[in-house]
């Protein structure tokens, strides 16, 4: 049997899981629950801290580079909640000077001086869940704000922090490339440096999962609406990185999710929050308990209750290396593969070779990087590696 062995461990983020929204969106399928009573921010802070420290253990002296805090919602917190909340953080990691502290928001929770209070507190970069520009479609999604506000929202939150990302749906119901261009077109005239453009998908276990809306545009359609965002968001000089993410700089790139994509470490606290952090023998999973009041109740008892750790099996490792690195457009240098799965790239050479000849890899052998043709077949190249 293989025995894995890491010389170097990964960069390492903490991704912070805020599971509460004020309405859940149809197409979420992301663990978030509505608020249905007063929210109790205090308890919920004081869990998160309890199940930081509770995992130390497991990358003591390890550094930490980036946080995000998602959901969810995060910005139906006060800002003196996530000022506690990073404070407590500091106190108990090594957290890089210069890390990168992402909260994201909703336009609808906007206000100017909590906002402000959440700078304060050490968000340098926030993100937007605008998704649309258009009224009708915005109440199509289940959003709480409109347009104005998402306008107020990103005119304000640009004065307040340095860095900005709006998020934008496209291939909306009854959407056409026009109504398309004008969402993307409105967004890039804000002069953010950063915009995450993706397709509406309908997940399983969601509303629309249930029960699809009707005017999807279909693949021909779509297709030239992706292009046609992808062409718009270029000619303003946004540099597409990832298979969903625009930047008009590299230093401007979302730093938490490019580690992710780098097949790097993460700890994940918070309801439903997902880990995966790397020993010198193995790669272990961390899933916590999805329901809030479970979570809530071991973390105030026995955190360990809350937590469920897997070793990743080696032979799963292929997969799921490639599943995140081939959505960067620049790919990923070759030797990261046995840097972080352990693995020898022998491993994987008779797939690389048969999705070079199939057109969907580059041929660099420094770099395992998706071809244009790979890129749109993404999941085609992907699962060469199963």
């Amino acid at each position: 049997m293989f025995q894995q062995t890491f010389t170097a461990l990964p960069p390492l983020s903490l991704y912070i899981h805020t599971p509460w929204c004020i309405q859940k969106c149809p197409y979420c399928d992301f663990n978030s629950h509505t608020i249905k009573s007063t929210l109790d921010e205090t308890a919920y802070i004081n869990a998160l801290l309890i199940d930081l420290q509770n995992e130390l253990p497991y990358f003591w002296g390890r550094s930490i580079d980036t946080i995000f805090i998602g959901g969810g919602t995060p910005s139906v917190f006060q800002a003196a909640s996530i000022d506690k909340l990073l404070s407590g953080i500091r106190s108990l990691v090594k957290l890089n000077p210069e890390a990168e502290i992402t909260l994201e928001a909703n336009p609808s929770t906007f206000e100017y001086e909590k906002f402000q209070g959440f700078r304060d507190a050490g968000i340098n970069r926030l993100s937007i869940g605008v998704q649309s520009f258009d009224n009708a479609q915005l109440k199509t999604l289940g959003r709480i704000h409109n347009a104005d506000e998402a306008k107020q929202a990103i005119e304000h939150a640009n004065q307040i922090f340095e860095r900005v990302n709006i998020d934008l749906m496209y291939a909306l119901p009854h959407q056409n490339i026009q109504a398309a261009y004008k969402d993307v077109r409105t967004a890039i005239e804000f002069g953010t440096s950063h915009i995450s453009a993706y397709q509406l998908t309908l997940e399983p276990n969601t509303a629309f999962g249930h029960t699809p809306p009707k005017g999807l545009p279909q693949d021909d359609e779509l297709y030239e609406i992706e292009l046609a965002v992808h062409a718009e968001l270029a000619a303003a000089q946004f540099v597409q990185y990832e298979t969903s993410a625009f930047a008009t700089a590299p230093h401007q790139r979302a730093r938490h999710n490019v580690n992710y994509w780098q097949f790097g470490d993460y700890i994940g606290i918070g309801a439903g929050a997902h880990g995966k952090l790397t020993h010198h023998d193995r790669i272990e999973r961390t899933t916590r308990r999805r329901h809030p009041a479970d979570y809530l109740a071991a973390m105030h008892g026995n955190p360990n209750h809350a937590i469920e750790r897997k070793i990743v099996p080696t032979e799963d490792l292929p997969f799921e290396f490639m599943m995140n690195a081939l959505r960067l457009v620049d790919g990923v240098p070759s030797h990261y593969f046995s840097e972080r799965t352990g693995l020898p790239i022998a491993k994987i050479a008779p797939h690389i070779k048969i999705a070079q000849a199939k057109g969907l890899l580059d041929s660099n052998p420094m770099y395992f990087r998706p071809t244009e043709l790979g890129r749109r077949f993404l999941n085609d190249l992907i699962e060469l590696f199963l």
